[in-house]
């Protein structure tokens, strides 16, 4: 699917050019990263929002008919949210959100805070590490 494209250079621009439900839950997830991850760096990147803590964590991305929340070790992360599905690079999986989905603020915090704990204990998921160094973790 395509993203929004936005004119944007800061998250909360981007936010501010969002709309309808995609406004309110892109700005729903952030207001809860940035309270559960207040270290965690936050920007636009790659056309949507990135957060960095010792490499990318989590982005949220709106799309015209979904609101993507996805997380770069999203496969270690099935266990708190099973709707979790995995894909791409690294370690990734990705909630997909649309209109009326329901979703928990405890879900959101556990997710951010493992999220965090894992690139804490395995480092930059962006960066290749030794053949089965995160296996032993």
């Amino acid at each position: 699917m395509k993203m929004i494209l936005t004119s944007a250079t800061t998250p909360d621009e981007y936010l501010q050019c969002l709309s309808g439900w995609q406004q309110a839950y892109a700005e729903a997830l952030c207001s809860v990263v940035r309270a559960t991850a207040p270290a965690a760096e936050e920007h636009l990147k790659w056309g949507h929002i990135v957060y960095f803590l010792n490499g990318p964590v989590l982005l949220i991305r709106a799309e015209p008919t979904r609101v993507l929340f996805g997380f770069w070790r999203g496969k270690r992360l099935r266990h708190v949210e099973s709707r979790l599905k995995p894909g791409g690079k690294y370690d990734m999986a990705t909630l997909e959100l649309r209109e009326g989905t329901p979703l928990q603020q405890g879900t959101v915090v556990r997710l951010v805070e493992e999220a965090v704990a894992l690139n804490r204990s395995l480092g930059n998921p962006a960066v290749p590490s030794a053949p089965g160094a995160e296996r032993a973790a």
